[in-house]
């Protein structure tokens, strides 16, 4: 028979990298639970979007590709207007030359990187989603 410590700890839940990246990036304007509800969220027009909806507004399907370029930001193109949300890609990007190993990654390797911290914010928005009921 196993036997386990008293005082040996529960196996705590992975903290999730992406859900620590929302709440670092989006929380003050988007919220919590990303209905943008966040603390800024009163003092800027238009109002935030209600991230748990994205779905819905797409009849059903989560958008992921919108998402992604909202997010990264980069590709916007001029002609749809001012952009209102700030474009992350390039925070992101910068915080990447910033550090003491610039001269040793590859700009590719740091697009690369960029890709996948954007990417896995569109993931963790896509768990956001309200459930919704599809019609017969």
């Amino acid at each position: 028979a196993m036997i386990r410590p008293i005082d040996a700890p529960y196996p705590q839940p992975e903290e999730n990298p992406a859900q620590r990246q929302f709440l670092r990036s989006c929380l003050s304007c988007h919220g919590v639970s990303g209905k943008g509800d966040g603390p800024v969220a009163k003092s800027l027009s238009p109002p935030q979007s209600d991230l748990t909806r994205l779905s819905e507004a797409n009849n059903g399907v989560f958008p992921v590709s919108r998402v992604h370029e909202v997010i990264d930001g980069r590709m916007e193109r001029a002609i749809h207007g001012t952009r209102e949300m700030p474009v992350w890609g390039d925070r992101y990007m910068q915080e990447m030359t910033s550090r003491e190993y610039r001269d040793f990654v590859s700009k590719e390797w740091n697009e690369a990187i960029v890709r996948r911290r954007i990417l896995a914010l569109v993931e963790y928005i896509s768990t956001l989603q309200r459930a919704t009921r599809r019609s017969r």
